[in-house]
Order: structure tokens, then sequence, then C-alpha cells
């Protein structure tokens, strides 16, 4: 199975045009390169895809991996989208593949009827295409192509839904993604907190794509850009002695690669020491175009 980081940053990417902080300024510089905003494909062949999340950066992520790229008769090889939410950061990007015969949306009925009945995005792509909805149900087994399958997981959470109800089962979910041949890997963009019914669902994988949203849970506080710690806006942090740095070595986890990171955390810099936290922990930080084989 193969796996391809289109987008590693949260929303608003990195740099963020509203923002001037250390690390906005260095890849406006050019001391550290661009992210674009989070997303990853996922095959088993390489020949057809599965893009896990549809970002607002969707169409410059296709053009930039061949492997997207349509033939002439305009067939794609992206053959379906996959949510773990309905936030617009993963969901915008969906309005531009309108142009598709056709679009094979999976999601969780919360986040089927958010997108309809909340913000509406889903209403207004099926004025443009015709969308066939799959209905993703937590704990169950999905066949996605041959070889290729998926199992979604809950992820609890207390963040405020802006479009749809404040708490309902499947509002946000991770992806366990299996190959027929053995490999395996997990996708989690978006965690509050590792419950023990998550440890129990990431451990032992062979590779973990897992939220790195901030480094410090008052990181947006302490910069005067946010009321908010990263707890209370549903991110774990890496830091802390209950962040992700000090959890995950308990859970055999093959490869830990930190995706979905915003803007100010220091971790995007090679040259910081909590980078080098990171490296030193056999972890990693994710890149737009990393490629994974597992």
């Amino acid at each position: 199975m193969w796996l391809r980081v289109l987008g590693s940053a949260a929303g608003g990417g990195s740099p963020q045009w509203n923002c001037g902080c250390p690390v906005c300024a260095a890849v406006r510089s050019g001391a550290a390169p661009p992210r674009t905003q989070s997303s990853v494909a996922v095959s088993a062949d390489r020949r057809s895809w599965f893009l896990i999340n549809a970002s607002p950066d969707v169409r410059g992520q296709i053009e930039a991996f061949p492997g997207l790229w349509p033939d002439e008769d305009r067939v794609s090889p992206l053959k379906a989208v996959l949510l773990t939410d309905a936030e617009l950061d993963h969901t915008l990007g969906l309005l531009l593949l309108r142009e598709a015969r056709g679009l094979r949306l999976y999601a969780t009925p919360a986040v089927h009827k958010t997108l309809r009945d909340g913000s509406g995005l889903l209403r207004t792509l099926e004025l443009y295409c015709p969308v066939e909805w799959r209905a993703v149900v937590p704990g169950a087994d999905m066949p996605l192509a041959d070889g290729l399958s998926c199992r979604a997981f809950d992820v609890p959470t207390t963040k405020r839904d802006r479009f749809g109800p404040a708490a309902d089962h499947g509002r946000v979910v991770g992806y366990r993604l299996t190959d027929e041949r053995g490999g395996g890997l997990v996708y989690l963009p978006g965690v509050q907190a590792l419950t023990p019914a998550l440890r129990a669902e990431i451990a032992g994988c062979a590779c973990l794509l897992i939220d790195g949203t901030c480094w410090r849970d008052d990181e947006l506080v302490r910069l005067g850009l946010a009321g908010k710690t990263s707890r209370e806006m549903g991110h774990l942090p890496i830091d802390g002695p209950d962040g992700t740095l000090a959890q995950l070595p308990s859970l055999d986890i093959g490869r830990v690669i930190f995706v979905h990171l915003n803007n100010t955390n220091p971790v995007l810099l090679e040259d910081t020491a909590e980078r080098r936290l990171v490296a030193a922990a056999g972890m990693e930080v994710a890149v737009d175009g990393l490629e994974v084989e597992v």
C-alpha cells in the first residue's frame, strides 16, 4: 500500500495568509518549505487512488502529483473521497471537484447530515455533479478496491460543531487502512485525547499519521492568536506529560508521522529544539509530497 501526503498543514496552510509568526516569516523568506492544507491519497496498486479529505488546496495538490492526473479522455485515477469530519478545511475541496462525471463520497451519517443540512456544501455540489454517498459505520470494515479496505473508528471530541449537532456519534473519525498483502496504516489528523479505545485502535500499526496541530497546549494563547487552548479546539498537543510525544512510544507503532500541523508550530522549522525532540523520539514531521509505502 502507498500513501502520498498531499497536504501536511492545518487549516490555513503554512504560511497562513494573515499571519506573520516566526514560522510563516521563515516560509516566506525561503528558509522553510510551504505546506498546503491537510489531505492524503492512498492506493494499493498506484493506479487507483482514494483521497482522504478534500482540502481547499486540492487542485494544486493534484497537479503536484502525476499519480492523480487524468488521461486524455478525462478518466481520473481518483476513485473516491473519504472524510474524517465536516470541517471546512477538509471539505471545501469537494466543490473544486465539481467537474467530475460523478463523485463517490464516504462519510458517516453525522458528517453527511452536516454537509447537507448544516453547511449546505453537499447540496451545492450536487447541483454540479452526481454524488454517490456511501455510509461509513465506525467499527465496520469497508472494501475500497481490490486488496484495499478500511475501517473507521470514532474519535470523541468536545469541540463545538459550527454547522451540526453539538454531540453526535461519528462526527469525527480516523481510518485504519489495510492491504490484503499485510500492510496497514492509520490516518488520524484530528484527535483531542488518546482515550483507551483510541489507543487500542492505533496500537501496533505499521505507520501512524497523527494530529500534530500544536506543539504546546497554550501555543495560540501565548501568541495572542486565539483564546482557546489546543485541546479546547479539538487537538491534543505534541508536548506535555500527556501529549502525543509522551504517549505514543508505549503503543509499539512502527512509524509515527505528524500531520495537520498548524502554521505556528515550531516543529515546522528544522533547526528548533522542538524539532530535535521529535527526531530524538524517532518520529517524523510530514511535508507535502511525502510518500509512504507499507
